[in-house]
C-alpha cells in the first residue's frame, strides 16, 4: 500500500495510490497519515478499503508522506564507499545526528540554498517511518515497529556541517533540507529493505548510483540500536545514510548546488522526487 499526503503546506490531506497510480482521498477514513494511523491495526483497516470507492483527486502538490514527525534522525557514513569518498573510516557504530523537523517538505517542493552557502550538497537516502513505539527493541523484532519506507533527500550544507564548530545539525537543518516522499510504502510491500537500488541526478547528470545492500548497518539493526538511546514514536523518520556520489566527494574538484538547478532522485519501488533549487527566502 502506498500512502501520501496532498494539498497546501500545513493543510495536507491523506490519500492512497490506487493500482492505476491515481490518487484517492482518504479523508473520510483518517484525518492524517500520522500517529495512530501508522499502527499495524490502522493500516490493516486501510488495506481492506476498495480504492475505487474513494474520491479521485488530482493534487497540485504532494506533501511529505507522514505528518507530525517528532524526530528526524539521520545516520552518517552508513555506506563504506561513501565514508571513503569523504576521507573518513567506516564507523564501528552508527553515527547519529538530528535534522530539524522544520526542514521537512514535500518531494517536489523547492529546495532553498541558504544565505552564505558555499557547499550545498545532495544525498539520496532510504527513509524508515516508525509505526509503533520502540524502546529497547531487539533487532529480531525491530521491523515490526516500522510502518513503511520512503525516499529522503538529506540536503546538506557541508561548510556549515564541518567548518562551523563541528555541529552536523547546523548543516542539515535549513528549511527545505528534508524532502520526504512521494509516498509511504508499507513494509509488507518492501520484501527486503537491504536490497533496493538508489539514484540521484543533478541537472540530468547521474551523480549517485547505489544499493542499500552496501549499507554498513541495516534497517533492523538501526531501529534496534537507536531505540537503546531514545524512544522512537509513530511518525518518526530515520534517514539511513547515502551511497557514494555526493558533491563533496567528486574529484579533483567537488561540485556543489546553486540556485536554479534541478535535483531528481528515486529508490526502487518507493517513487521519485524532483526539486528545483532557489535562493533562500526570508
Amino acid at each position: 500500500m502506498k500512502l501520501l499526503r496532498y494539498g497546501p503546506a500545513g493543510a495536507e490531506k491523506p490519500a492512497m495510490l490506487d493500482v492505476n497510480g491515481d490518487v484517492r482521498d482518504l479523508s473520510g477514513h483518517i484525518s492524517d497519515i500520522a500517529g495512530d494511523s501508522l499502527s499495524d491495526a490502522a493500516l490493516d483497516r486501510l488495506r481492506v478499503i476498495d480504492a475505487s470507492t474513494l474520491p479521485l483527486v488530482s493534487p497540485d502538490r504532494i506533501g511529505p508522506c507522514v505528518g507530525n514527525t517528532g524526530k528526524f534522525i539521520c545516520v552518517g557514513l552508513n555506506y563504506a564507499d561513501h565514508a571513503r569518498e569523504t576521507g573518513k573510516a567506516p564507523p564501528d557504530e552508527p553515527i547519529l545526528f538530528m535534522k530539524a523537523t522544520s526542514a521537512i517538505v514535500g518531494p517536489n517542493d523547492e529546495v532553498e540554498i541558504p544565505r552564505g552557502s558555499t557547499k550545498a550538497d545532495w544525498e539520496v537516502e532510504l527513509g524508515v517511518i516508525i509505526g509503533k513505539r520502540a524502546k529497547y527493541v531487539s533487532e529480531a523484532d525491530a521491523l515490526n515497529h516500522v510502518a513503511g519506507y520512503c525516499v529522503v533527500n538529506d540536503v546538506s550544507e557541508r561548510a556549515f556541517q564541518s567548518e562551523r564548530g563541528g555541529q552536523w545539525t547546523k548543516g542539515k537543518s535549513h528549511d527545505t533540507f528534508g524532502p520526504t516522499g512521494p509516498w509511504l510504502v508499507t513494509r509488507d510491500e518492501v520484501s527486503d529493505p537491504r536490497n533496493l537500488s538508489l539514484w540521484l541526478d543533478v541537472d540530468g547528470v547521474r551523480r549517485q548510483t547505489g544499493s542499500t545492500s552496501t549499507m554498513i548497518f541495516n534497517v533492523a539493526f538501526l531501529v534496534s540500536y537507536i531505540s537503546q538511546f531514545m524512544t522512537l514514536e509513530p511518525g518518526d523518520i530515520i534517514a539511513t545514510g547515502t551511497p557514494p556520489g555526493v558533491g563533496m566527494g567528486i574529484r579533483p574538484d567537488p561540485v556543489f548546488l546553486k540556485p536554479g538547478q534541478v535535483i531528481s532522485l528515486g529508490i526502487e519501488g518507493l517513487g521519485e522526487q524532483r526539486q528545483r533549487t532557489i535562493a533562500a527566502r526570508d
